[in-house]
Parts: C-alpha cells; sequence; structure tokens
C-alpha cells in the first residue's frame, strides 16, 4: 500500500468524519459485512474507509505488519506469505477484516495456542467518537482504549491502523481427522491436544472439531511442513467438511498453507449447501471464482431484502424461520454437556469447535484475571468455541426463541457469546457479561458526545 497511499486514506476518512452533521450518529459507509445481526438503516453519510483496505509494510525481520484497519484476512495473507510469514490468528472467512477481527471477534484453529486476534495487535490508531485519531498501546496514556477496545464492535472507535505480530509458516500442512464415537472421549482428548501441543507423538500446529451426530464427531489436528508432496484441493468440486468423515480411526490429508488457511471459506463451512452449491449437478455450473463467502453474502442479503426463504417456506406450507447464527464459548470441561443440550434441543447440524485459551501477556495488565474487560475470558483457562449457522421454525409468539435458550445454557455454564448476531439479553445481564461500567467510562472519555452507538443499543436492539 505505501506511506503515501495510507496517508491519502486517513485523509479521506476525516473529511468524511467532518461530512457527517453534527447531530448524526457516525458509522462506516461499508456496502458489506460479516455481521448476522441487522442494522438500522442510515440516512446520513458514512465514514468514507475505502483507501483504508491495503497491507502498510511487512516487516519480515521483526515479524510484524502495519495495517490499515479494513484490509482483508484475504489481502493481509497475500502479502505475508510471500515472506514464509502468517498472522497469528487468521479468521475462516478472506472478507473478514483484520479491524472487524479486532473490534469483534476471530477465532481459528491456531486459538488453542495463539489466542484471538487482538491478543497480537502490538498498537493501533483509533478514529475515536470526537474525530481525533489516537495511538493505543498495552502502556500508553490510551492503554485502557487499548484493553477495552475488543468487542467493542465500533462503539468506541473505529481501527485506522494495526502493527501486529506475525509467524513463521511452513509451505505445507499435513492433516489427521480423528473420529470419535463418543463427545466425552473427544472432550478429553481435545483438552489434552491443548495442553500438550501434540497428539500420538506429532506436533499440532493447529486444532479444530466438527460434530455431525453425538456418535460422530471429529477433531482435525494440522502440522505444518515443508516436504513437499501431493495435496488435496477443495476450491472446486470437492468439500473440505465432507472430506474429514470417514467409519473409524484416522483419516490422512495434506494442502499448502494457503489452501489450509482458506479450507473453510469455498463452501463457508457448509452453508453453500442452502444455497445448492453442494449438489454436484449444480456445482459443476457454478462459476469457480464465486464458490466463495464473499458471493453467498450476496445470496444472504438479498434473502434479508426480499424474505425470501420465508416466501418459499409459506409456498410450502411450512413455518417462517428463524436464524440461529451463533458462535459462543464454553470451558472445554463442559463441551460434552453443551455439545449434548444442543443436539437435543436445536436441530441444527454440524456444528463447528474450535479450542482457545488467551495468551499469556508479555507485560503486567490492569486486571490479570480479566485483561479484555468487554470480553472477559479467563486467563490459563481453556475453553471451546462452538459454532452454529443455521435456521429453526420460528415458535409462535416468542421471537428468538432457540436464541433465548442458548443463551441461558451458555451463561449456566460459565460460558460467553459473541455479538456479531442477534441477541436478547436484558440491559442487566448485558452489563454483567459485556464490561458494564468499564465500558461506561470507556465510552465517557473517549465519545463523550455520543457520536458512536451503544454497544447494548447496537448488539442487542439493533440500531
Amino acid at each position: 500500500m505505501g506511506a503515501q497511499a495510507f496517508d491519502d486514506g486517513v485523509a479521506t476518512l476525516l473529511a468524511s468524519y467532518r461530512a457527517i452533521p453534527p447531530g448524526a450518529t457516525v458509522r462506516l459507509a461499508k456496502k458489506t459485512s460479516n455481521l448476522f445481526r441487522a442494522r438500522a438503516k442510515n440516512p446520513h453519510p458514512g465514514l468514507d474507509v475505502s483507501g483504508l483496505d491495503r497491507v502498510i509494510s511487512v516487516d519480515p525481520a521483526a515479524r510484524t505488519a502495519d495495517v490499515a484497519g479494513m484490509c482483508t484476512y484475504e489481502n493481509l495473507v497475500a502479502a505475508t506469505l510471500p515472506y514464509g510469514l502468517a498472522p497469528l490468528v487468521v479468521p475462516q472467512l478472506k472478507t473478514i477484516t483484520l479491524g472487524g477481527a479486532v473490534t469483534g471477534l476471530g477465532i481459528e484453529s491456531t486459538s488453542f495456542r495463539n489466542g484471538l486476534p487482538h491478543e497480537s495487535v502490538l498498537e493501533i490508531d483509533i478514529l475515536t467518537g470526537d474525530g481525533s485519531i489516537v495511538t493505543a498501546t498495552p502502556t500508553n496514556e490510551n492503554s485502557e482504549l487499548f484493553f477495552g477496545f475488543p468487542n467493542s464492535y465500533g462503539t468506541l472507535g473505529y481501527s485506522v491502523r494495526l502493527k501486529i505480530e506475525l509467524e513463521a509458516v511452513e509451505p505445507y500442512v499435513t492433516l489427521r481427522h480423528i473420529r470419535f464415537h463418543d463427545l466425552a472421549t473427544l472432550q478429553s482428548t481435545m483438552n489434552t491436544i491443548a495442553d500438550e501441543r501434540s497428539y500420538d507423538g506429532e506436533r499440532v500446529d493447529y486444532l479444530d472439531g466438527v460434530v455431525f451426530t453425538a456418535d460422530e464427531a471429529y477433531l482435525t489436528v494440522g502440522r505444518q511442513t515443508d516436504e513437499a508432496g501431493p495435496v488435496g484441493d477443495y476450491t472446486g468440486m470437492d468439500i473440505y467438511y465432507r472430506s474429514i468423515q470417514h467409519a473409524s480411526g484416522i483419516k490422512r490429508d495434506r494442502l499448502t498453507i494457503h489452501d489450509y488457511l482458506w479450507r473453510w471459506d469455498t463452501d463457508w463451512f457448509w452453508c453453500s449447501r442452502a444455497f445448492g452449491a453442494q449438489n454436484p449437478k449444480i456445482r459443476r455450473l457454478w462459476p469457480k471464482k464465486l464458490l466463495r463467502s464473499s458471493f453467498y453474502w450476496k445470496l444472504i442479503g438479498y434473502d434479508q431484502r426480499f424474505d425470501i426463504a420465508d416466501r418459499l417456506n409459506k409456498r410450502k406450507g411450512l413455518p417462517a424461520n428463524e436464524r440461529v447464527v451463533q458462535d459462543i464459548e464454553v470451558p472445554i470441561e463442559n463441551t460434552t454437556g453443551y455439545l449434548e443440550w444442543f443436539l437435543e434441543n436445536i436441530p441444527i447440524e454440524p456444528v463447528w469447535l474450535c479450542p482457545l485459551r488467551l495468551r499469556e501477556p508479555a507485560l503486567a495488565v490492569a486486571d490479570a484475571a480479566r485483561p479484555w474487560p468487554l470480553y472477559p475470558l479467563e486467563p490459563k483457562r481453556t475453553y471451546v468455541n462452538v459454532g452454529f449457522w443455521s435456521a429453526v421454525p420460528v415458535t409462535p409468539d416468542d421471537p428468538g426463541h432457540a436464541n433465548k435458550l442458548i443463551e441461558r445454557e451458555v451463561a449456566d455454564l460459565d460460558g460467553h457469546k459473541s455479538l456479531y448476531s442477534e441477541s436478547f439479553y436484558s440491559p442487566e445481564e448485558f452489563d454483567e457479561l459485556y464490561g458494564g461500567e468499564h465500558y461506561r467510562l470507556l465510552k465517557k472519555r473517549y465519545d463523550p458526545r455520543g457520536r458512536l452507538l451503544d454497544l447494548y443499543a447496537k448488539a442487542v436492539k439493533r440500531q
């Protein structure tokens, strides 16, 4: 991107801020989003972030990158892989932006050893509600904003530039898909792998899993390697999540590091089946360049705009759908209990598993027990992210019935839920889970005139 292009992008951003009327809410002017909750229409001009969508520079010796806030992980990975480097956590979908993953939630199969994307940020420039750009680091005068920014979803400001850590990667990843016939054994094995970072004598660099049913579940362990050899290809007719399935034992596979990082994007995990893209007859005719999450997002947009799925259901005499698109975390010891409850009560399959553990902080932080106050997972504790993305029949007279059941069960199991989709918490519950008074103090300091939305209003009230 270059420093001059970045400076021009910042100038455009600030000019667009000044063009927003003083009493109007400040929002991004993005046409696309990876959020699954509805957003109120904005009658005013938004922030122009079009010039902030690239990598500014990569320092291969220091293993760091300076990245503009709206750079997608697709562009970020394309800039770092030629150096044999990658971000410490690469969320699964190409169009997720680095700024979005930091102010929201990103996770992937390195999270059992590398935590969450915001933990590899070294410093961040943030456009705050009053129109100023401040630099936040773990130790400077804006350190409270540095630690409070994750999970604030643009309500404390928008990331303009982020300096992040990178890690060395090899050209290939060898995979072992391990079949389990009961969830308790899967849980104990996942816990051991997360602790020891190895399985059956081989190092584990990547770890995630898929649950199809209570007696068909898999963990996939990956190891980086520079050994050349045949590799799989799941960017065409073959479908990655179907390749995981087998009768018993272990199934092996190999991918390039590039294709491993984007293995879920081609079929949006398994959600492409909703569009018929997994039907072999349709898939042969589907342009390969449109087998990607960004295109499925466009189809979702049409559905939301014209109620296509509900109209089709009505013609078939079926009820409308309640969207159940969520990622939750429970402590690893509660994984079996949550999965058994989910499979019995929520008719969605498969579901994704991804263990995570916060990184050990390099520096002392204000609250070592809860270093990231708006998403207060505990350090030195292993959690499992459970992802499920589909719909169930609506419950008459109870909007969000299934989602509310899930929220209660997650809370009962000492878990937490990300806010990229619908939420139904009361203000008191939300306060307890997502920063409460700490958030309000940050809001008062960095958005004193309330130019940005409040987090509860944005996440729950869908403003």
